[in-house]
């Protein structure tokens, strides 16, 4: 990762390029640390660039902000790839560290202390990094459940493009997930179904495949095989808790480093905003 300090007139806007990992924590710590020796202590963060962040980077992050306000400052960030905005929205990184859609914002917001943004880059939208494929392992559900018509010839990636085969696939929204299984909300795509019928197709007890992906890892699409334990349903879409049944030991492995990176930035930020 490459760091590029950009003066302005009261702040400095610290454009950081590459993959944000562990190995460049101290070179984060080490800037802001010298930058605060000289004077600086407003600083926007640019991740427009940063097209990969784990859990140790944005304790990092957490901890320039920690420094810089001990110092009278502040930090902000700016411009977040869609990656990074998702996955600081999803840890609620921004409720300690705001985030804005340009430069200027979120310099502004360290002069005036402006609100954030509500949607820091529009590509949120397309919600990529939190999408779950699923399909019931029983096909005749499908078959009975959804009307032929509303089918289709098998649902697209939504990060490649490409289809994963000719059976049919839903597309849910991930909420959460741990060593145990995952929950997710699903609002029946083009099926036609309502909450309602959504909730008979995906009843208690009925068994999924399901491809995800682990928003901190650079893994692909991990695999498994779940069961349905747990169904709400809401006015417009029902929310779906399941348990593992079938996990492979890498996505097993990359699961738990998950729900161990998940607890770490937990910590981080209670601490963070209960000091």
């Amino acid at each position: 990762m490459h760091i590029t300090a950009e003066p302005r007139d009261n702040y400095t806007i610290l454009h950081l390029r590459g993959e944000f990992d562990t190995f460049y924590c101290p070179h984060l710590h080490k800037e802001v640390e010298a930058l605060i020796t000289a004077g600086t202590n407003r600083l926007v963060l640019n991740l427009r660039l940063v097209k990969f962040i784990n859990s140790t980077a944005l304790g990092a992050i957490i901890k320039a902000s920690k420094s810089l306000a001990a110092a009278g400052g502040k930090l902000t960030i700016a411009r977040p790839s869609r990656f990074c905005a998702d996955i600081i929205q999803k840890v609620g990184l921004d409720r300690v560290v705001p985030m804005f859609d340009s430069d200027e914002a979120a310099g502004a917001a360290l002069l005036e202390g402006a609100p954030a943004s509500e949607s820091p880059t529009g590509e949120l939208a397309e919600e990529e990094e939190g999408a779950l494929m699923f399909s019931p392992t029983d096909t005749s559900r499908v078959e009975h459940f959804i009307p032929e018509e509303n089918r289709g010839g098998g649902t697209a990636n939504p990060v490649h493009g490409h289809k994963f085969g000719s059976s049919w696939r839903g597309i849910g929204k991930m909420n959460d997930l741990s060593t145990e299984g995952l929950r997710f909300t699903w609002a029946g795509g083009k099926t036609g179904l309502t909450p309602f019928e959504i909730a008979q197709f995906l009843a208690i007890g009925t068994d999924l495949t399901v491809k995800f992906r682990l928003p901190l890892l650079q893994k692909g699409h991990c695999e498994a095989e779940v069961t349905v334990t747990e169904i709400a349903e809401r006015e417009n879409s029902v929310k779906i808790g399941t348990s593992f049944r079938s996990i492979d030991d890498e996505t097993a492995a990359a699961v738990e480093q998950y729900a161990k990176d998940m607890a770490y930035l937990k910590t981080e930020l209670k601490k963070a905003t209960d000091s």
